[in-house]
């Protein structure tokens, strides 16, 4: 089989013939038909992710395929069976394994490249705002970076749970793209005095904040007292620091949420979320927004529109498999 695989930390990507792997007890081998490309992708390539593989290795967190092969003793869909899967890494390959426990049979009318693309956008917003944040109908929702791949299923998740949804991008047409998912208002984030704009909305209950740097300062001011503030991730390179003073003052709370560190201690907290999200999915309440669909031979390209911000929602890579 053909793999991308990362031989040097923060050199580009070789496409390389690896043996196709068997599946051993607990996990099966999947026949890969998408793949949705994340940050997370980039930080592994350059070694600045929280989880570092050993070189060489192969990227690829989210996939969607059918089951191939299943390993000895284990209990898993039948073959042919169409899932979707989390994994550490791996994934920018025809084939992957994958443990049985993790997979995630899909619904009749969902596409690979919707499959390769919901479970870590989706489940990392609905597990802050619901499980952490316990966000409420009628609470004021902050979404920064809320065009990109986990902001924008965020300012999804946050409308269909009933709050009023500010959403903050860069650019009209990102702004469009937040609005159409839900978004009550819009904030250009490269707009001066954000505090300011959103003092002016009447502040806000709930930030979910992927971007880190100044927008998170300003967000930090603009809470309501009991606010909470969601820290998903450091897009803009920038790690916020927090005024203890200020938390004091308003009762503020500040939460980070790491959604694949669940699959360590409660993986029970992430199954429940995502089947929750697939049977919104299969009523039409939730539809994953694609900027990009390239196929597999122009993963270079995908990286780069992902690397430039030249992308909103989620890039997917597909493969033949998904054209049958």
């Amino acid at each position: 089989m053909k793999a991308w695989h990362v031989t040097a930390l923060g050199a580009p990507l070789t496409l390389t013939d690896l043996p196709l792997p068997e599946p051993g007890p607990g996990e099966v081998r999947l026949r890969v038909a998408a793949v949705a490309l994340n940050f997370a992708d980039l930080l592994m390539r350059d070694g600045k992710y929280q989880e570092r593989p050993a070189l060489p290795f192969v990227p690829g967190l989210e996939v969607a395929g059918t089951v191939e092969a299943i390993g000895p003793d284990t209990s898993a869909p039948p073959l042919g069976t169409r899932v979707a899967a989390f994994l550490g890494a791996g994934g920018l390959a025809e084939a992957v394994i994958a443990p049985a426990s993790r997979l995630l049979p899909l619904p009749e009318a969902m596409p690979y490249d919707h499959a390769a693309a919901f479970p870590i956008a989706y489940g990392t917003s609905h597990l802050a705002l619901d499980h952490k944040a316990r966000l409420q109908p009628g609470e004021t929702l902050l979404v920064l970076g809320a065009a990109g791949g986990v902001g924008l299923t965020a300012v999804e998740i946050g409308k269909r749970m009933g709050a009023r949804v500010i959403a903050s991008a860069r650019g009209a047409e990102k702004l469009a793209v937040a609005q159409a998912a839900g978004a009550d208002h819009l904030i250009d984030s490269d707009a001066p005095e954000l505090k300011a704009a959103l003092k002016a909305l009447g502040g806000v209950d709930v930030v979910y904040d992927a971007v880190g740097g100044p927008a998170f300062d300003a967000a930090l001011s603009a809470c309501k007292p009991e606010g909470r503030l969601l820290a998903i991730g450091f897009a803009s390179g920038q790690v916020p620091q927090v005024p203890a003073n200020l938390l004091l003052v308003k009762n503020l709370s500040v939460m980070g949420l790491y959604w694949g560190g669940y699959l360590r201690f409660r993986p029970e907290v992430l199954t429940a979320s995502l089947r929750t999200l697939l049977g919104w999915y299969a009523t039409g309440g939730l539809c994953p927004h694609i900027s990009h669909r390239l196929p597999f031979d122009r993963l270079p390209e995908a990286l780069d529109l992902l690397q430039a911000r030249k992308s909103s929602g989620k890039v997917v890579i597909t493969l033949p498999e998904a054209r049958r």
